[in-house]
């Protein structure tokens, strides 16, 4: 049930057997199905989540009511809502499952109590952030330089496994576009 855990820990920080023992006791083991809510709008995020099998997505409504997808998250990924987790207050997210799910939850008191036991944690999520901040950096970039075409051939290259998993028109609503421009997009790629 943890080897796939840790292997991830074990790419990221040198620790020993009771140290990933020590992680194993605060995890706690979700499945999902398909078209439920890990987190909804308005409710504290006291947990972060480990996939170890499944997809989902992360998004918010904006103004019409409409879905902006921030990240899909599939095996081996973390998520959560980071600013919810640590500032306690509710999040404007939606976590939702696209597929079966199977996840590995931390509660925030679980997360606090192993960065005090075992402080190479506490530097591997700190790494974690750090490139998660570069990715929402980089992607914030591309949205406002970018032309859409450029944006969707680099999602394909950086996620290649997501869009055999995710319909066209949530890659659409990550892309900041519409389905209908999408499957221009797609189109004219297909003819070159």
């Amino acid at each position: 049930m943890y080897e796939q855990i840790d292997a991830h820990i074990l790419r990221n920080i040198k620790i020993d057997e009771a140290a990933l023992e020590e992680i194993h006791g605060r995890l706690r083991s979700k499945k999902i199905k398909k078209k439920t809510f890990l987190l909804q709008q308005g409710e504290i995020c006291d947990f972060e989540a480990y996939v170890v099998r499944g997809c989902l997505k992360i998004y918010y409504l904006d103004a019409n009511g409409e879905e902006a997808i921030l990240f899909f998250a599939v095996e081996d990924w973390w998520l959560g809502d980071i600013a919810s987790f640590s500032t306690q207050e509710p999040t404007l997210l939606f976590i939702e499952a696209l597929e079966d799910s199977e996840l590995l939850l931390i509660n925030r008191a679980d997360k606090m109590y192993l960065y005090e036991a075992i402080p190479q944690l506490e530097r591997m999520f700190r790494f974690m952030i750090q490139r998660a901040y570069v990715v929402l950096q980089n992607r914030f970039f591309a949205t406002i330089t970018q032309p859409a075409e450029e944006r969707y051939l680099d999602f394909l290259k950086r996620y290649p496994t997501i869009p055999q998993r995710v319909p066209q028109h949530q890659i659409a609503a990550y892309l900041g576009i519409s389905p209908e421009f999408l499957s221009k997009i797609r189109a004219k790629l297909a003819h070159r």
